[in-house]
């Protein structure tokens, strides 16, 4: 889960760029940017990782991270959407964080199910054969 991780990481930082380097010049704000510190948090997991020591706590942070971050991006687009907001893709801020959500969940559940598998080998692996 090493190099899925990596490339999520790449995929958020570049959508962080890209949402700051696209916004409105009167109105930067370096929120902007937060997908990309997650994609940062998230390459220090991936490139631990490749440690076997460090393998399991740095994907257990990674998916941590990646909750947190699909939460946070979700109740954005939840927030604008109560409010009487239109989900308008045209603009930069509602594209940043929708695609955050989706990387963030995406990789979540990609984590999931490799911690459900790895535990699933275990349990094979100690089982006594017949």
């Amino acid at each position: 889960m090493a190099v899925p991780t990596l490339i999520a990481a790449i995929l958020l930082i570049v959508v962080g760029v890209t949402g700051y380097v696209n916004q409105n010049p009167e109105t930067m704000s370096p929120t902007a940017l937060i997908p990309a510190f997650i994609g940062g948090a998230l390459a220090i997991c991936g490139l631990l990782a490749f440690k076997d020591g460090l393998r399991k706590h740095a994907m257990h942070a990674a998916a941590a991270i990646a909750l947190v971050g699909g939460i946070a991006a979700l109740s954005r687009i939840l927030g604008r959407v109560a409010s009487g907001k239109s989900l308008d893709f045209s603009e930069p801020a509602v594209v940043s964080t929708s695609l955050t959500t989706l990387i963030c969940f995406v990789l979540l559940a990609m984590c999931v199910n490799s911690f459900i598998q790895a535990r699933k080998a275990r349990r094979s692996a100690a089982s006594p054969s017949a």
